[in-house]
């Protein structure tokens, strides 16, 4: 069939083309898109344009309704609504991989259940050592770092502290779970009066991993969430001296995302946690490259894009 998709032409230029898309093979379904998240994590190829010639299409975040399946899938039917990670996103249509799915339950709407961010948010905290009566902080807090304050409002935690430079952030940090929201040169520390069990760094910036490697305590827990492109110089000194764990919070295996995902979306039916609310600026499929130009803007209110049909 054919379908529209949003195509990365050159730096910060995409274009909107009739394309091909074949059937679905053996395990795959055709997804009708209904909304797709515009991730940070691929701004850097969004502002660099195609590495070659041509063109590369953007998008990983889909909600969509299965409108064909290919051959042995059993496990999801037509008319599904689902969601997980899926390539090609900015499209009206998308071929995906049944392994990589989750079905959204009924009463949770599209745009509630942006599974692929909530399943890596999901994941992070699995992997992230908490205990009852941690002292938490959370180093930036955009949309993940928003979604993580919700999920740790039901951890038990004694106190969570988020950390952020803008002013609006900290404002939706209160909102969304913190106890209090610092601006980073509030942050104290490293004192054991000040230090907190467990850091978890969101910002994807060197200044934030510098900063969460202040603020955490001896024999705490370093999770980094946050997505860091390109190298980073890191205190090993101080990670050494305070016998931190330092965990990487990324998830690469589909199977633990997807059970992530599974988790996250049960918990936003059961009203735990609003991915919803997270959603602040809406675009179409035509303009995609405005949905960046807000993402890298952050203007006050900014939290999270999303395309939607």
């Amino acid at each position: 069939m054919r379908t529209r998709r949003s195509e990365l032409t050159g730096p910060r230029t995409s274009a909107v083309r009739s394309v091909e898309l074949a059937a679905p093979g053996y395990g795959e379904v055709l997804l009708r898109v209904l909304v797709s998240g515009v991730c940070a994590s691929e701004v850097a190829e969004w502002t660099a344009g195609p590495d070659a010639p041509g063109s590369l299409a953007l998008g990983h975040e889909a909600v969509g309704e299965i409108v064909a399946v290919g051959p042995e899938v059993s496990a999801v039917r037509v008319g599904d609504v689902v969601t997980g990670r899926v390539d090609a996103a900015f499209a009206d249509h998308a071929v995906a991989d049944v392994r990589d799915l989750v079905v959204v339950p009924p009463g949770v709407e599209p745009g509630e259940a942006l599974g692929e961010p909530l399943g890596c948010v999901v994941e992070a905290l699995r992997r992230t050592r908490l205990d009852t009566g941690d002292r938490v902080a959370v180093v930036g807090t955009g949309f993940m770092g928003l979604v993580l304050l919700q999920l740790l409002r039901h951890a038990g935690t004694r106190q969570v502290v988020a950390i952020d430079p803008r002013p609006d952030a900290r404002e939706q940090a209160l909102v969304h779970g913190a106890d209090a929201a610092w601006a980073p040169g509030e942050a104290a520390g490293p004192s054991s009066d000040d230090a907190f069990d467990v850091v978890v760094e969101g910002s994807g910036t060197a200044a934030g991993l510098d900063l969460a490697t202040r603020l955490v305590r001896p024999h705490g827990v370093l999770s980094i969430m946050g997505y860091h492109q390109g190298p980073r110089t890191v205190d090993l000194h101080a990670w050494n001296w305070k016998a931190i764990d330092v965990v990487n919070a990324h998830v690469r295996d589909r199977d633990r995302l997807r059970d992530s995902v599974r988790r996250g979306i049960d918990l936003v039916a059961s009203g735990r946690i609003d991915v919803g609310a997270l959603i602040t600026h809406r675009f179409a499929l035509d303009d995609v490259d405005a949905a960046f130009a807000a993402l890298v803007g952050k203007e006050p209110g900014f939290v999270k894009a999303a395309i939607t049909w």
